[in-house]
């Protein structure tokens, strides 16, 4: 089962977060193989992390809440929240099958809470800027409650742009990196 996880930054915990790197990566390498994408979001300026995604393939939701709730960071206190949900992987590739490559960019994470009907449950055609794509799901996976994205974009309101306006509660667009250990 594929799961969206973004754990959105406390303010004034940046210091903690940079202390506790090490840490941070160390949980992520044990997750490894069931990584399909992984990165901070920013600052508009890309300077300041905001928060933290990671979209992993895992056995249930027992074990989704385990690898949110146990992360290094968020035991800290460096989180305010988790968003956790149940994901579909629509390009069924991980990030780093992204044909634009880790570098490159801007990047952004587009994230739409939804209102109502389903939307968006396929990815647009014809869109080699998608990084991923999926719907977030209810816990069991039967309820459509929004679309997750990373794209490659020329600024927010383009990467804003692939989802259908209407359909959503509200649309976050936040600036992204691949994440994970420099090479």
């Amino acid at each position: 089962m594929e799961f969206f996880c973004y754990h959105r930054d406390r303010p004034g915990s940046t210091a903690l977060r940079d202390e506790l790197l090490e840490e941070h990566w160390s949980y992520m390498d044990r997750y490894a193989k069931e990584m399909i994408a992984r990165g901070p979001t920013l600052t508009s300026d890309g300077d300041t992390p905001t928060g933290s995604l990671h979209i992993v393939d895992l056995p249930d939701l027992a074990a989704a809440r385990a690898f949110a709730l146990d992360e290094p960071n968020y035991q800290a206190g460096v989180f305010r929240d988790v968003l956790l949900r149940r994901w579909r992987n629509t390009l069924g590739r991980t990030m780093w099958d992204f044909p634009g490559g880790r570098i490159g960019g801007p990047r952004y994470l587009v994230l739409g809470l939804g209102a109502g009907l389903a939307a968006d449950l396929a990815a647009p055609p014809d869109r080699n800027d998608l990084i991923t794509y999926g719907p977030l799901l209810s816990d069991n996976g039967t309820a459509w409650l929004g679309t997750a994205a990373l794209v490659q974009a020329p600024d927010p309101e383009a990467a804003r742009a692939i989802l259908s306006p209407d359909r959503y509660a509200d649309i976050e667009v936040h600036n992204w990196q691949f994440g994970g250990r420099p090479s």
